[in-house]
């Protein structure tokens, strides 16, 4: 099979597509045949500076597609199954950047028929951490869902990044008021059509004063993106009990906080890196994002304000350097085989996997049905290769 695959920490081009045999699921894993591979910035990041095991590291942690071997122990009813993955490469040699990989059994979540998996490999990271700095605050529920949040007031820092997005829509589906900033009006339109209900150019309009029109007792939640940059305005504008919840160092590494503005309201300002948030917080976040998923509420594309940019499997070392330089939407690694693409309209962006994820067609088109013996794939099941 193919994988990328990095041996030394370092810029983009450590990474090298190569061929390793198909892996195994050990006790408790399951093997996934991979249809897509999210990147986030915590992937290159972690390529920049933590050297691999001697094995190499197979880098990115969210991905989609279809369990296609389980391990002892894993109930064999998952064969077959579409899902979605979480952290598959944390503190492990096997992330998503390849045909298939392994991992344990409860990184995986189900996935309906109905959802595509390009928006189950853009769910993990982002939407868990968007959970976790939903959920923060002493004054809000530890589970989202229709209701949880009606009558609070959210502001998103930064909503047109994945975070951004992700915290959007999930507070939009608990029904909050939420506020987004963003940096331009191309920028803007992203946030409104993610679900925001106002949006405020930072760099055109006062974030303060247009916040506390809209929450003139202070907002319940921050989701902040660049609290080096931002704490002065949050500090203003949080309300009683909330909480700031920083998931990013963008801007700089050192917050400086007005400690007695603070004390008033009991404010909270909470670090999250979902890798290390308690695991209740961990497990609550997955069965949220899972049931809003499953609600159909959940979207990714330029309609749902995070726009996809699709590279094939052997451009990853582009698609991290997408990321890298700061891409607004979402980066997607397509990893279905170069082999099963329909290069006829030039390179495979608008397509879509088939329910087996195992062909990469023109939107529309079914191998595994009736539009099969138009030659889009001639073994839609056959083995790994």
């Amino acid at each position: 099979m193919r994988a990328i695959s990095y041996s030394s920490p370092g810029g983009p081009d450590v990474l090298q597509l190569v061929e390793r045999p198909v892996p195994e699921p050990g006790p408790g894993e399951v093997r996934v045949r991979v249809a897509f591979s999210g990147v986030n910035p915590t992937d290159w990041k972690s390529r920049s500076k933590t050297p691999p095991g001697p094995d190499g590291q197979v880098p990115n942690q969210d991905g989609a597609g279809t369990v296609d071997a389980v391990g002892q122990g894993v109930e064999p009813a998952m064969l077959g199954q579409r899902v979605w993955m979480w952290e598959a490469a944390w503190q492990r040699p096997w992330g998503t950047a390849a045909e298939f990989t392994v991992v344990p059994a409860r990184h995986v979540v189900l996935l309906g028929e109905a959802t595509s998996f390009e928006l189950g490999a853009a769910l993990g990271i982002p939407f868990l951490t968007a959970h976790r700095c939903l959920t923060v605050a002493e004054s809000l529920p530890d589970r989202l869902g229709p209701g949880a949040l009606t009558g609070h007031t959210v502001l998103v820092q930064g909503g047109a990044g994945a975070v951004g997005n992700a915290a959007i829509q999930l507070a939009r589906w608990s029904d909050a008021t939420v506020i987004a900033t963003v940096s331009s009006p191309r920028k803007a339109q992203l946030a409104a059509a993610a679900g925001a209900d106002h949006v405020v150019d930072y760099r055109q309009q006062d974030v303060v004063a247009e916040v506390r029109k809209v929450a003139p007792k202070g907002v319940d939640a921050i989701v902040e993106v660049s609290a080096a940059v931002n704490a002065g305005i949050d500090a203003q504008v949080i309300g009683m009990h909330g909480a700031v919840a920083m998931y990013a160092d963008d801007g700089g590494a050192e917050v400086t906080v007005p400690v007695r503005l603070q004390m008033g309201p009991n404010a909270r300002w909470q670090f999250v890196l979902v890798y290390t948030e308690p695991e209740r917080a961990k497990v609550l976040g997955i069965e949220d994002v899972a049931t809003a998923v499953a609600d159909g509420t959940l979207r990714v594309g330029e309609e749902a304000g995070l726009p996809l940019h699709v590279y094939p499997l052997a451009e990853t070392a582009a698609a991290h350097q997408a990321v890298q330089d700061g891409a607004v939407g979402k980066v997607l690694v397509d990893v279905t085989p170069e082999r099963r693409v329909d290069t006829s309209r030039g390179r495979p962006v608008d397509v879509s996997t088939c329910r087996h994820a195992c062909a990469v067609v023109p939107r529309g088109v079914d191998p595994c049905g009736p539009d099969r013996d138009r030659g889009y794939d001639a073994d839609p099941h056959g083995g790994a290769r």
